[in-house]
């Protein structure tokens, strides 16, 4: 998560356009301090039951966990990009993620009058 906020700008476009919710089996407060100490500028979800996760087919019952999947939702609704296990370590996962966010909430173009 930590990177997610390290490259907020590049990867969310400054969250324009795009809504960024991390969800964790991890108790509300636990997450609300988190964010609060880390300074995250994303919204965070408590999944205490694993519900959610369970839906999308991104938790691990026999640990409790969520895994680490990314879901990139369309303004329709519609899943535009999954990875089931997010390869934090590989730029790759990074030059993807923001591609795919790019195409459906692309950066605001420069000023052609300046």
């Amino acid at each position: 998560m930590e990177a997610y906020r390290d490259q907020y700008a590049t990867l969310f476009n400054n969250g324009r356009n795009v809504a960024v919710i991390g969800i964790s089996v991890d108790a509300d407060t636990t997450l609300a301090s988190w964010a609060r100490d880390e300074d995250f500028p994303i919204v965070f979800a408590s999944d205490a039951g694993g519900k959610v996760g369970q839906l999308y087919a991104a938790y691990d019952a026999k640990s409790k966990l969520d895994t680490r999947s990314l879901f990139v939702v369309r303004p329709d609704g519609r899943i535009a990009y999954v990875t089931k296990q997010f390869k934090v370590m590989v730029p790759s996962a990074y030059t993807d993620l923001a591609a795919v966010v790019d195409s459906l909430a692309p950066p605001p173009k420069p000023d052609s009058a300046k």
